[in-house]
């Protein structure tokens, strides 16, 4: 390893002074300087840092021990190798000195050259040692100054932290514990482990009583209506149209459901909100109670309305003009239009109140289509549409509420014809998939946008963002409590300027084919 460190050599003798400058030189020790007078030299050490001090102990001016003493209490000087060279008549005395000083070695003139470059490079190498291992006991001093800055102030996040972790979970067990809606909390088996004092009025039973019960062995869902499990998706899974029973009074009571799912590192369970709306049921019921009264009220005015109209227009009463025609034709129409909006009143009732009926019995779909498409035959020819007839089996039978699926296929062919526009085709398809009957209307219109396709089956749904038709907005809505009144599902498939195809599937309602004998 190759030694390097600046050199000063301090002797009164010139000749000595170059004799080891060439010797160190020769050696590869390039770096000194060398002082006759040894104030010249401490004069050099106040602002020069070295690594070895090489001085004479006999000098006229100062002696050696002196001058190593005043250059060890020089700042720059405090870690620097100091050695000593004396004749052999001064031994005793050098040594006592050394002793005293603290010097790292004397050597004696004359002197070995191999054994005076050791030395040389033993001191500079020292020096080296000393000055890295002052450094890393700065730097590691600085570190545990720092450190334990650092652990003061770790103390006193820790204790801020804790103190806001406290005071969180304080808040979040107030909440818990006092809010109106009942929480419950179960993990993947749906057990539940956790329960506040709502959720137990609620059910009208204690918290022993509920705790390890499986959750959804606890409510009822009404309509069998399919839900996402919520241990399988990220987001929220809300569920309308459940209720519980309190065996406190023996009480159905409505009831939402808020499922959230928490991850954890250690198992991930699902906190469940439960609301009750009892209310919101109640005025709902009375809200359509009143609309049901009142639709009911006006169909009979109604009905005499355009009966009376219907006779001065056949003559019954009296000849009238053609202009006079013309706008009781006019006054006609509009109460029709009103007897029809009050008829689909009536009936969204009925079956939001749970009062339809449904009549079933066996009959040719098919067969069925066709009228409905021969009762609108007017439609078709004022807008040029071309309707095709695409059936499976001519002959396919369905048992369902004959009356009920006729309004389905009118108003999804009505639609069909509205929004189809001029000069377009409609595809009418019947199948037989398994025991399931499925019937599509398909146009090549306008067709619907993802947004408009969500709220499409939604009670006063226009159909489109863009603008407002003049229909009710009941006749989509209507089809599908029908559809799902039998056990089916509906649904459209459809793409902005390239026609919707809506369907809907009967389930369980497809009969054998017919056995000719």
């Amino acid at each position: 390893m190759e030694i390097c460190g600046k050199i000063v050599l301090v002797d009164d003798e010139v000749m000595v002074t170059r004799t080891l400058e060439t010797l160190l030189k020769l050696e590869g020790l390039k770096d000194t300087e060398s002082f006759n007078d040894p104030f010249e030299a401490l004069e050099y050490l106040k602002i020069n840092q070295c690594e070895l001090i090489i001085s004479d102990f006999i000098m006229p001016k100062m002696e050696g021990i002196e001058f190593l003493s005043r250059a060890k209490k020089l700042p720059l000087q405090e870690d620097t190798t100091q050695i000593l060279l004396t004749g052999y008549a001064d031994k005793e005395n050098a040594i006592k000195a050394i002793n005293e000083v603290g010097i790292f070695k004397y050597i004696e003139k004359p002197w070995n050259n191999d054994d005076l470059v050791l030395n040389i490079k033993n001191a500079i190498e020292r020096t080296n040692l000393k000055r890295a291992l002052k450094e890393k006991i700065i730097q590691l001093k600085k570190a545990n100054d720092e450190l334990e800055e650092y652990s003061k102030n770790l103390e006193a996040l820790v204790q801020k932290r804790s103190k806001e972790l406290y005071e969180s979970r304080e808040k979040l067990n107030a909440i818990f514990t006092n809010c109106a809606d009942g929480i419950v909390t179960f993990k993947k088996d749906y057990v539940i482990n956790s329960l506040n004092q709502a959720a137990c009025e609620l059910f009208g039973t204690g918290e022993k009583d509920l705790l390890n019960k499986n959750f959804f062995e606890l409510i009822i869902n009404e309509k069998n209506q399919r839900h996402e499990n919520p241990f399988k998706t990220k987001n929220p899974v809300f569920l309308r149209n459940f209720c519980l029973v309190n065996y406190k009074n023996n009480t159905k009571i409505p009831i939402e459901i808020s499922l959230a799912k928490i991850e954890s590192d250690k198992d991930d369970f699902v906190v469940a909100v439960i609301r009750n709306v009892s209310y919101q049921k109640e005025n709902e019921r009375l809200r359509d109670d009143f609309i049901a009264t009142l639709t009911h009220d006006l169909r009979t005015p109604l009905l005499a309305a355009i009966s009376g109209l219907d006779f001065m227009l056949k003559g019954t009463l009296g000849e009238i003009s053609e202009k006079q025609k013309e706008l009781v034709f006019a006054m006609k129409k509009s109460n029709e239009d009103m007897l029809g909006l009050t008829n689909a009143l009536l009936e969204v009732y009925r079956y939001e109140a749970g009062k339809i009926f449904l009549c079933k019995t066996r009959f040719c779909v098919n067969k069925l289509i066709k009228d409905c498409a021969k009762e609108l035959e007017v439609l078709f020819k004022q807008n040029n549409t071309e309707i095709i007839f695409d059936f499976e089996n001519e002959e396919l039978m369905i048992n369902a509420d004959k009356n009920e699926i006729r309004r389905v296929i009118s108003n999804l062919l009505g639609n069909a014809i509205k929004h189809g526009g001029e000069n377009t085709k409609v595809i009418v398809k019947s199948q037989k998939i398994g025991k399931d009957a499925q019937i599509s209307v398909e146009d090549n219109g306008v067709g619907l946008s993802k947004e408009d396709q969500m709220k499409l089956f939604k009670r006063f749904s226009q159909g489109t963002s863009k603008k407002r038709s003049c229909s009710t907005g009941l006749g989509l809505y209507l089809s599908r409590r029908i559809v799902e009144a039998h056990n089916g599902s509906i649904w459209v498939e459809s793409e902005v300027d390239k026609g919707s195809k809506f369907i809907f599937n009967l389930k369980n309602a497809a009969l054998e084919d017919k056995v000719l004998l």
